[in-house]
């Protein structure tokens, strides 16, 4: 059972080791209305690290849905210049983020994806020259989740509401590592070194491409670019600040070279997009691009997501996930990205981090994309890893370096 100490240790730890708040840094929150007791804690551990100021951005899915229904697409279209203005003060201001997730999944299921994608071009195209600020670690970020009601009886629809509530708030808090009795800061610490190690290791080979096979049917080659950096663990800031975007977090992930995948690939799990889940669905790359794909449920939501732009029928990103996680452990199908991406090995469709290419975050749009990088508005993580997973390194001459066997690392 998750108690009130556990809570005031995971604010803590988003706050300390999240986003590692420095001495008179702004802190800016988002979060659910529902979660306001949770925000509570947080916004007093921040001012407790130091923070500057503290500033809550709410929001409500019920209203977000509702706007949805009855704006119309013109109006959805609209970002006030206010909200830049904002947001690039805070940027201005040097201040970090937490992202506190607890929504229902599938909250938007029915609404017309139309809105919804008019909403999203709008709000990315008037605030793309910002969002460098998050995807380049120029100030520190992190998500955690907390849980809901309608959250968990979604992952656990047999159960009572209080049964439910409970079981998801004990996986949540068991797969960040936060007990009555830990001390969850210098556990992290521990997972950060080893993330490290992996991907120390996988630097170490430069390897040209992945195979990646698996028995729901992928079969896929994912080259990578030129001059790659893999990346496992926490980011650190162009000021030498460390802190963990992911809580949890399992994976280590590189950039793939956006013309440079071939194959089938089966996802493993349910995709939760835009409020609407994609279940049983697949893609056939060719030459980097989505050319074909498939769904059991959900398919005008993929196809909406592979024609959003030009580049999100690309990848962005593949990430290395052990199936033994804890969060693979855990058995739970948590209908959210954050904790299913670390249950298997995942792909992304969209832009990639400029962190995984020497010298990338330094580099403009056009100098990535001319060392082979992707770019959308768009990052979508989907997952594609099994217990029967096995991923091959190939190196320039051809040679074939075990990298997972058995869905774990070889």
């Amino acid at each position: 059972m998750v108690t009130e100490k556990m809570y005031d240790k995971l604010a803590q730890l988003v706050v300390r080791k999240g986003v590692n708040v420095q001495k008179d840094q702004p802190v800016v929150i988002r979060a659910h209305v529902q979660d306001a007791a949770f925000v509570k804690k947080i916004v007093k551990c921040a001012y407790e690290a130091g923070a500057r100021y503290v500033s809550v951005e709410w929001h409500d899915s019920d209203l977000t849905r509702m706007a949805y229904e009855y704006e119309s697409k013109e109006v959805l279209s609209q970002v006030p210049q206010w909200k830049y203005d904002k947001t690039k003060a805070q940027h201005d201001d040097g201040a970090c983020y937490i992202t506190v997730l607890s929504d229902k999944p599938g909250v938007m299921a029915g609404v017309d994806s139309e809105k919804i994608k008019a909403a999203n071009m709008a709000y990315y195209t008037k605030m793309a020259d910002l969002m460098s600020y998050t995807m380049n670690n120029e100030g520190q970020w992190s998500v955690i989740g907390v849980p809901s009601v309608e959250w968990a009886k979604t992952v656990f629809p047999g159960l009572s509401e209080e049964e439910a509530f409970e079981k998801l708030g004990d996986a949540i808090f068991a797969v960040t590592r936060v007990s009555e009795d830990n001390d969850p800061i210098a556990e992290w610490d521990q997972h950060d070194k080893e993330l490290i190690g992996h991907a120390r290791k996988m630097n170490s080979y430069r390897f040209a491409k992945l195979h990646f096979t698996s028995e729901l049917g992928t079969d896929v080659e994912v080259e990578l670019v030129k001059d790659h950096i893999w990346v496992g663990g926490g980011c650190t800031t162009p000021d030498g600040v460390y802190f963990d975007p992911n809580m949890p977090t399992e994976e280590c992930f590189c950039m793939p070279r956006k013309t440079g995948v071939n194959g089938i690939v089966y996802a493993s799990k349910p995709l939760d997009y835009e409020g609407k889940v994609i279940d049983g669905f697949w893609l056939r790359f060719e030459n980097g691009k989505a050319v074909e794909f498939g769904a059991r449920e959900g398919e005008d939501a993929l196809a909406q997501l592979l024609s959003y732009d030009e580049g999100s029928a690309y990848l962005g990103e593949v990430a290395l996930v052990p199936y033994d996680s804890p969060v693979s452990q855990s058995g739970i199908l948590f209908f959210n990205t954050l904790y299913d991406e670390n249950a298997a090995c995942h792909l992304a469709l969209g832009r990639p981090y400029p962190e995984n290419i020497e010298g990338g975050e330094a580099m403009s749009k056009e100098e990535l994309a001319a060392r082979g990088a992707n770019d959308s508005m768009q990052h979508v993580d989907f997952m594609i890893g099994t217990r029967g997973t096995d991923i091959d390194g190939i190196l320039e001459d051809g040679t074939a370096v075990p990298v997972f066997r058995g869905g774990n690392w070889a």
